[in-house]
């Protein structure tokens, strides 16, 4: 079958004709491919995957599964897109499968997940992932932090009406998050209702991912937003020897100590620092608050709540469980719009907010796989030697897309890969990084990756 085209300039006929030949768009990808078999991706998923199928003929799950994750990866960001792959057939033999799923039988093994199947899954897998983390001395930060899934129609369960910002009045979901920051790693998640308060279910939320992390060492700080201000909070923080700095409300009792603060200490001519502690009713006791004051000028808009006593100033305050000085816990805290980042990336590289089925359960399983591909392509970048953190979108760009073709000599498989996009030179650093990679699984015990 023959065809033609013309040139947009210049006009010349260009000749269409069809091949046989395996090619890919995303030849680059092999090197993630070999990162997931250096870390046993397969066996774990077949190890913890609670869906079974009768029929000889369908599918495995954990190739479904694992499907769904490549497919994302590359750029699906709705359950249709992911058919993009079912005929690319070099990435199947990349994969080492005979069938790719179609969207519909990746939906159909979501709808398998209850909520027993999500904990019996994705938990063991979550540990899983956190034995390579890289350790810290000094400890991890953790930072909490809530975002808004906008929903579309009215038969997503949980799907309800609540803060939406961006479209209000519309039906959404309000799932709450915890990222250790220095590892741009995803702790624990939760998929919660669209009327859900930003720290509601905050203290059972993080008992789950303090139960996730173990003996792995300690964590440096939790820090959250003026959502997360909350007795209850403090209180199990507080037990259990975990720092923490949260934004303060600005109810009118604090209001009404900071304006009492005499001893602002200036860092420079429009900043200074003071605090004081309170013990607001309902408390058992006095904590600590350390209150920012930022002078108002032309020049550039000033963040923080004004003070109807003070109208020159604006006021931002922190209340912390930690001994360092105001404007050190001002800054350590400054590091959590990082957070704003994590959330960018899981919504606009991965589509966490796209995917979505009728079944809150499936939604939530759904959810929860994203997080895991986020964490996997986090530790990707740290195996293949990248000196900082890259987005995936930025990943996807320069690293897995790549022509590439797929070919067979004997019994040899040959995955030749274009110079127009890099080819094999741009990617041999990152695949010899992962093909030496050694990495710590216990402060113990030292292992390289199987072969």
């Amino acid at each position: 079958m023959e065809s033609e085209s013309t040139r947009i300039f210049g006009g010349q006929k260009v000749l269409l004709q069809e091949t046989d030949r395996a090619l890919t768009p995303f030849g680059g990808i092999v090197v993630f491919l070999e990162f997931l078999n250096r870390i046993g991706l397969v066996q774990k998923v077949i190890e913890c995957m609670p869906v079974t199928h009768r029929s000889p003929n369908s599918i495995p799950p954990a190739q479904t599964y694992i499907a769904f994750l490549i497919s994302v990866a590359v750029g699906a960001r709705r359950f249709a897109q992911t058919s993009w792959l079912r005929g690319d057939r070099a990435l199947h033999g990349l994969l080492g499968i005979d069938r790719f799923p179609s969207d519909d039988t990746i939906r159909n093994l979501f709808l398998r997940f209850g909520m027993g199947e999500v904990q019996r899954f994705f938990e063991p897998m979550t540990e899983w992932m956190m034995e390579r983390l890289p350790r810290r001395a000094e400890g991890h930060s953790l930072d909490l932090d809530s975002t808004v899934f906008e929903r579309h129609g009215q038969q997503q369960e949980g799907a309800l009406k609540g803060y939406n910002p961006g479209r209000q009045g519309r039906v959404s979901h309000h799932p709450l998050l915890a990222v250790l920051a220095e590892g741009h790693f995803v702790m624990h998640g939760w998929l919660r209702s669209g009327n859900s308060g930003t720290g509601r279910g905050v203290t059972e939320f993080l008992k789950e991912a303090l139960a996730l992390w173990g003996e792995r060492g300690p964590l440096r700080v939790v820090r959250a937003d003026a959502g997360f201000f909350d007795k209850e909070l403090f209180t199990f923080l507080e037990e259990r020897k975990i720092h923490y700095i949260v934004v303060a409300r600005f109810t009118k009792w604090v209001k009404r100590e900071v304006t009492r603060i005499v001893n602002w200490r200036a860092l420079d001519e429009n900043y200074a620092v003071g605090e004081c502690e309170i013990r607001l009713m309902g408390w058992d006791k006095a904590r600590r608050f350390v209150a920012v004051r930022e002078r108002i000028r032309d020049s550039r808009p000033s963040v923080g709540k004004k003070l109807i006593d003070l109208p020159e100033y604006t006021f931002r305050v922190l209340v912390t469980s930690l001994s360092e000085t105001p404007e050190e816990i001002w800054r350590d805290y400054n590091h959590r719009a990082d957070m704003e980042n994590r959330i960018a990336e899981l919504k606009h590289d991965l589509g966490a907010d796209r995917f979505c089925l009728k079944d809150f359960h499936a939604t939530d399983a759904v959810f929860r796989s994203v997080l895991l591909l986020y964490n996997l392509l986090s530790e990707f970048r740290r195996a293949s030697g990248m000196p900082q953190h890259k987005e995936p979108a930025t990943l996807r760009s320069q690293v897995f897309l790549c022509g590439a073709e797929l070919t067979h000599v004997g019994s040899e498989i040959i995955l030749a890969l274009s110079t127009g996009w890099g080819g094999l030179q741009r990617r041999i650093s990152l695949l010899s990084s992962i093909l030496n990679w050694v990495f710590i699984i216990s402060p113990k015990l030292v292992l390289a990756a199987p072969a």
